[in-house]
């Protein structure tokens, strides 16, 4: 089988580019210089050339205070380029794998994780526009993984930006009022692959969450990173979110409840700190 990776360059494109040598299928990758994925004509026409019968979606608009003043780009490339490509699929009859996010929550209740039959009910455009985009994904066959917090060794991530001020600054004030699960890139990558190989994503179709196990805060998150790398000299304090105006409201309690992704796919979920280590060691290589 032919699988088309979109967003290639990210930081879960990456993980699935590096996997994909293990893989039965062929793997093609494609970023924005390669293919527009929200031009319709440009997607069916690599679509057809390549017998692609499965794409795998991991381009997104992911910056969420920019996204509140440029909801249009966004909607455009989360939502717009992802029904084009799910109608791709409809018509040879393929299956797309789409990743969303905790931010289709924002505005629930703020104490227990969230299942994938609780109502979304995002608070800014960022998750408006993803939840739109799982609307879109529904016009073929398809697999959507929510997932929270994502880091790896690639491109900006919180990881990489606390990892540089640790180790520069002697001081740090970091949110610890916002709570979630940090998830490391490879560690979803690799499950989805997993998945693929399996051929199980054939008779799963549906909506699932997936982050690493565990509960933290955005401080908690940024103590271990620099415990991990030995960054000790730099002193870190707590602050409340209101310290850090922001043009959208982001959740306090932003946790993804796994059981059925566990369940369906018999799959072990690691740790999240586990992910950081293993993420800092591929960093050190």
């Amino acid at each position: 089988m032919n699988i088309l990776v979109t967003g290639a360059n990210g930081q879960l494109g990456t993980h699935f580019r590096l996997l994909s040598p293990q893989s039965r299928h062929d793997w093609c990758f494609t970023d924005v210089e390669e293919l527009d994925i929200t031009d319709a004509g440009a997607v069916n026409s690599f679509v057809d050339s390549h017998a692609v019968r499965l794409i795998v979606n991991c381009a997104a608009y992911t910056n969420v205070d920019r996204a509140e003043s440029d909801e249009a780009t966004a909607l455009r490339i989360n939502a717009d380029a992802v029904g084009i490509m799910a109608d791709a699929m409809h018509r040879v009859g393929g299956t797309l794998i789409h990743f969303s996010t905790d931010y289709v929550f924002g505005g629930n209740r703020n104490n227990t994780p969230c299942t994938e039959q609780e109502p979304a009910n995002p608070t800014g455009a960022y998750g408006r526009t993803k939840l739109a985009g799982e609307q879109a994904a529904c016009r073929c066959r398809h697999l959507i993984f929510r997932t929270s917090w994502l880091y790896s060794e690639y491109g900006k991530n919180f990881l990489l930006t606390m990892l540089r001020l640790t180790a520069e600054k002697p001081e740090l004030r970091v949110v610890f009022d916002q709570v979630g699960t940090p998830t490391y890139a490879g560690d979803l990558a690799q499950a989805v692959f997993k998945i693929i190989e399996s051929g199980d994503y054939a008779e799963h179709e549906g909506v699932y969450h997936f982050a690493n196990e565990g509960v933290c805060s955005w401080y908690d998150f940024t103590h271990e990173i620099a415990r991990q790398s030995g960054h000790t000299a730099c002193r870190i304090l707590p602050c409340h979110s209101d310290e850090y105006p922001s043009p959208v409201k982001r959740p306090a309690y932003s946790v993804l409840d796994k059981t059925l992704f566990k369940q369906t796919f018999h799959q072990e979920i690691p740790y999240w700190t586990d992910g950081v280590r293993r993420c800092l060691n591929n960093l050190a290589v």
